[in-house]
């Protein structure tokens, strides 16, 4: 039987497997699972990148253009996080270092996902103060950033424990 780390350092065990074999499946999963969330962030950096062109942008409050900022920035890195791993896998490709790459492109996914999670924060944070200039927009988004929280991490963990035998 082996037993190998998956994408978060925890084991893995497939008794039918290589460790190399391993490292190939969890890098596939691992793919798959950066194709959603690099979509999701391209389309919503290019988005943000288009605000600044136009004629309302002239209008917002310094406030508001520095909530911008902070979000094409975020939205930037976030981008480059989710997109690392495929340059990482390309350029260590053929060295023998599946496994370790497996990790480190985890790792990268990791914190795309922080990132991301902050840079639609900042979207809706920014969006929901120009729509409304409403006291209740905080309350609005610190819901959707509690959503996000719960469906992104709390169940996550909480299904992990729940179904994760020692």
């Amino acid at each position: 039987m082996t037993v190998s780390g998956d994408q978060t350092g925890t084991t893995d065990v497939r008794s039918d497997e290589t460790e190399e074999e391993g490292a190939d499946r969890r890098w596939g999963e691992l793919i798959q699972e950066i194709r959603v969330a690099q979509t999701g962030v391209q389309i919503l950096f290019g988005f943000l990148l288009t605000v600044v062109f136009t004629p309302r942008y002239a209008q917002l409050a310094q406030v508001d253009k520095g909530i911008y900022i902070v979000t094409v920035v975020l939205g930037a890195a976030a981008t480059g996080a989710l997109i690392g791993p495929v340059a990482l896998h390309r350029i260590v490709s053929g060295r023998r270092v599946k496994a370790q790459a497996v990790r480190w492109a985890a790792r990268l996914t990791f914190v795309g996902l922080v990132l991301l999670l902050a840079t639609m924060t900042a979207s809706l944070l920014l969006i929901l103060r120009v729509a409304t200039h409403d006291a209740y927009v905080p309350w609005l988004v610190a819901g959707v950033v509690a959503w996000y929280l719960f469906s992104w991490l709390v169940l996550p963990l909480w299904v992990r424990h729940r179904y994760t035998s020692d």
